[in-house]
C-alpha cells in the first residue's frame, strides 16, 4: 500500500500547522518568515493533493473545515515532537537550558542554588527568564517552567516541588509594634501591604470579622513578594508572602513569622516540560538535581 505522506513535502505540513494554530495566514507568515502569499499557495497546494479543502476562507479571517480540525490535531502532535526530537538530538555536548519562571521564585530560590547545578553539570549552560509573559514550551521558547498554579496544563508533564502558601511576614519592629503575644485580630489596625483581596482571604482564614477594620490599611500592592517584602520591611509594615521563599530572612531574624496560620494561594509550585522531552538529557539533569534541592530544603519540609 502506497504511503499517503509519501507526495505531501514536509513543508507543506509545516505551514498548515501553523496556519491551522494561529488561524491565520498572515499569522503563520509572520512566524515563519514567509510571505502571506506563500502560505495561501502552499495550503492550497495542500489542498488539491488531499481533494478537500482544509480552511473555510471567511471575509476577515479563516475556520477550520472539520477535515482541518483534524488534520490540524494531528500536525501539531508531529511539529511538536519533532521540535522536541531535532532539540535533544543536535545539542552541542548537553546544550543550554532554557528556563522560564517567576521573578520571585528565581530571586528567591532558585538564584542561590542554581550554581550548585552548573557546577555538577559543566557541560550545560543555563538561562533563566523571568519575564512575565508565559513562554510556550511546545514552540521551544524555553526548555522548562517552574510556575504556580494548579498544576493543570495540557501536554506537560508537571511535578509538584512545594505548596505556594503565605504567610503574614513582618520586621522585628513591625511585629515588637503588635505588643506581646498578638493575636491575628491585631493586624485590623497593623499598616499592611499588599492586595486588599489576599489580606481579606487572609482574615477570613483566621477567624476575623473586618466589619469594622481590616483590608484598607494597604499602603502598596505589587506584582510579585520581592517588592512588597521589602515595602514591608522598609515601612514598618507586614507582608504575605511565602515563607517557603523567604525562610533565609526569617531565619536570619530580619523577617518574622508572628502567626503561624498558612494562606493556600495559586495551588503550589511546579516543573514543567512537554511530556515528549522527559528523556532529554538536559530536561533529566534538570529535574533529578531540582528535586534533590526541594527535598534537601528544611522550610519545604516544615512548611509542606
Amino acid at each position: 500500500m502506497a504511503d499517503p505522506l509519501a507526495s505531501i513535502p514536509l513543508s507543506a505540513i509545516r505551514v498548515f500547522e501553523a496556519a491551522a494554530r494561529l488561524l491565520s495566514f498572515t499569522g503563520a507568515a509572520r512566524e515563519l518568515g514567509m510571505t502571506q502569499a506563500a502560505v495561501s499557495f502552499q495550503v492550497k497546494a495542500l489542498e488539491r493533493r488531499l481533494d478537500q479543502p482544509l480552511f473555510r476562507r471567511l471575509p476577515r479571517e479563516v475556520a477550520l473545515t472539520p477535515a482541518g480540525e483534524r488534520l490540524a490535531r494531528a500536525a501539531g502532535e508531529a511539529m511538536t515532537a519533532l521540535r522536541g526530537a531535532v532539540a535533544d538530538i543536535s545539542e552541542e555536548g548537553e546544550g543550554v537550558l532554557a528556563i522560564t519562571t517567576m521573578q520571585t521564585f528565581a530571586e528567591r530560590w532558585l538564584a542561590p542554588r542554581i550554581g550548585g547545578f552548573q557546577v555538577s553539570h559543566p557541560k550545560i549552560a543555563v538561562r533563566v527568564d523571568t519575564s512575565s509573559k508565559v513562554a510556550d514550551l511546545l514552540r521551544g521558547d524555553a526548555d522548562v517552567a517552574i510556575r504556580a498554579g494548579a498544576g493543570t496544563w495540557p501536554d506537560m508533564e508537571v511535578i509538584n516541588l512545594f505548596p505556594s502558601s503565605m504567610a503574614v511576614l513582618g520586621s522585628p519592629q513591625a511585629v515588637d509594634a503588635l505588643g506581646p503575644d498578638p493575636t491575628p485580630d491585631a493586624m485590623l489596625e497593623a499598616p499592611r501591604i499588599g492586595s486588599t483581596a489576599e489580606w481579606a482571604q487572609w482574615f477570613a482564614i483566621v477567624g476575623v470579622a473586618t466589619a469594622g477594620g481590616g483590608p484598607p490599611q494597604e499602603r502598596l500592592a505589587a506584582d510579585n513578594q520581592v517588592l512588597e517584602v521589602a515595602a514591608a520591611q522598609a515601612n514598618g509594615a507586614f507582608a504575605l508572602a511565602s515563607p517557603i521563599l523567604f525562610a533565609g530572612e526569617v531565619a536570619s531574624g530580619r523577617l518574622v513569622q508572628p502567626f503561624e496560620t498558612l494562606m493556600p494561594y495559586a495551588g503550589g509550585y511546579w516543573l514543567v516540560y512537554p511530556k515528549d522531552r522527559r528523556r532529554a538529557r538536559k530536561i533529566a539533569a534538570f529535574r533529578e538535581w531540582l528535586l534533590a534541592q526541594v527535598a534537601a530544603d528544611p522550610a519545604v519540609q516544615r512548611f509542606s
